[in-house]
């Protein structure tokens, strides 16, 4: 786990008190679900046609106390909202529950300050909060994929995005200070740790990094704006064409959708048996889209390019593959030279970007997402854009982007933690005088936040 800078006790304290009040009942039986934001460094909006993601949780969030209310009712209060709502079932988050649920809950919910509608999942974060809730009131010993999987029904079968399984992935799975990596088309994922540098080998590579978020004044429900569903619909057209291309049009129409086939190399040693297995992806799709993107019409082209080299991006981000070449040496000269061809098909120039530690090369490719999600996939505003080339140009950053869909909200950064105030003085400073009008609606503590990483979703 780690040291959490968020939530702090008198947070979770006052929680359990507002909790104690409405119900009558000891602040000592009240339950707090502890469920935080996300951020996506690399992998942003190919989650919804299977491709592979990578993200983290961040020291800010939603926090939801409850205790089971007894019967079938629901009573939620809000920090952020007057009045108090009463229902039993039907909303979005009984949605994929109400099956097996026997008693309801009596809850306050309350958000980080300021960060709903910013691009940082926060429709998720209150999915995934009350799921535990009522899973932890009912007794219901629920897995985190089959949670992703509920939450998927809630924000595509309720709410009416069209997204995938990145946020609620990202919120349940992740663990502090680290990367979690996902196929959105398998569900296979990993929870990948950097090297700590030592003290001996601690060059100007291997720097300790901080999480900037800038916020660019626009606010808008993500579920009020066309453009993401129009964004989504456009990918899959563009699998459409292209699977009809590869003789493959009876599948669904997603850009991941074509072959997997295993490779399973085996080699014996005197004590050690290796086995070797590499699950090779999406080589199929990515030839016929080389051979055929000319013939796409020029926004679909666009949206198949995004995600082809999105994907790309997390290879090289993360190692999908960590075995050495010391042992790959040892296998037969034919497994050699195949593993070695995948290995460079996947990885690229084999740098091994977060796990070693290397934040520039990590914010590089971080910055080259962010402009693939302008200019391909084609989201972002004029104030998103401009805040955007502001992290850029700012003091310490290794690298930045849109948060979440582009469309609103904020920008992320990724900063050397010796330079973190500085770089948010100059986001702060610069934004302010370029987009007055936006930035007088923003706090301007908060219009720019240095964050620590978070944990998975939790009831405390």
């Amino acid at each position: 786990m780690g040291e959490f800078s968020w939530p702090t006790e008198d947070e979770l304290q006052e929680m359990r008190n507002k909790v104690s009040e409405m119900s009558g009942r000891d602040a000592e039986v009240v339950r707090v679900v502890v469920s935080p934001y996300r951020i996506c460094p690399l992998g942003a909006h190919i989650d919804h046609q299977g491709g592979t993601v990578s993200a983290m949780t961040i020291n800010k969030g939603i926090l939801l106390g409850f205790v089971p209310s007894g019967d079938t009712e629901v009573v939620l209060r809000s920090g952020q909202f007057d009045g108090e709502v009463r229902f039993r079932y039907g909303n979005g988050f009984t949605y994929s529950l109400s099956y097996s649920i026997a008693y309801g809950i009596i809850g306050y919910i309350c958000g980080s300050d300021n960060l709903d509608s910013s691009g940082l999942s926060s429709s998720a974060a209150v999915g995934i909060a009350y799921l535990l809730a009522l899973e932890s009131a009912n007794g219901m010993n629920v897995s985190p994929l089959d949670n992703i999987e509920y939450d998927r029904l809630i924000e595509n079968g309720y709410l009416g995005l069209r997204n995938g399984i990145l946020d609620q992935s990202a919120i349940l799975l992740s663990r502090y200070g680290c990367l979690m990596r996902m196929d959105c088309k398998s569900k296979e994922y990993e929870i990948i740790q950097p090297r700590e540098p030592q003290n001996s080998d601690k060059t100007k590579i291997q720097k300790s990094y901080k999480v900037l978020l800038a916020f660019s004044g626009l606010r808008c429900a993500l579920t009020n704006n066309p453009g993401y569903n129009c964004r989504v619909a456009e990918c899959q057209e563009a699998a459409k064409f292209l699977l009809c291309a590869s003789g493959k049009a009876e599948m669904d129409p997603r850009l991941c959708n074509g072959e997997y086939f295993h490779l399973i190399l085996f080699s014996s040693f005197v004590i050690l048996q290796l086995i070797m297995i590499l699950i090779f992806f999406q080589t199929v799709e990515e030839e016929v889209y080389e051979a055929h993107k000319n013939e796409l019409e020029p926004t679909l082209a666009k949206r198949a390019e995004h995600y082809f080299t999105e994907n790309r991006r997390v290879a090289k981000g993360i190692a999908f593959l960590t075995w050495s070449f010391e042992i790959i040496l040892e296998i037969h000269v034919y497994l050699v030279l195949c593993f070695i061809n995948l290995w460079i098909y996947f990885i690229g120039s084999g740098l091994e970007a977060w796990k070693s530690g290397n934040s520039q090369d990590f914010g590089k490719l971080i910055s080259a997402s962010g402009l693939s999600s302008i200019y391909n996939y084609e989201c972002g505003s004029e104030p998103l854009i401009q805040l955007n080339e502001i992290l850029q140009r700012a003091p310490g950053v290794f690298g930045a982007r849109f948060s979440g869909a582009g469309f609103r909200g904020c920008c992320l950064a990724l900063v050397d933690a010796d330079r973190a105030e500085e770089a948010a003085s100059y986001v702060r400073s610069e934004y302010f005088e370029l987009q007055p009008e936006l930035a007088s609606q923003l706090n301007a503590d908060s219009a720019v936040l240095i964050c620590k990483p978070g944990d998975c979703a939790r009831v405390i």
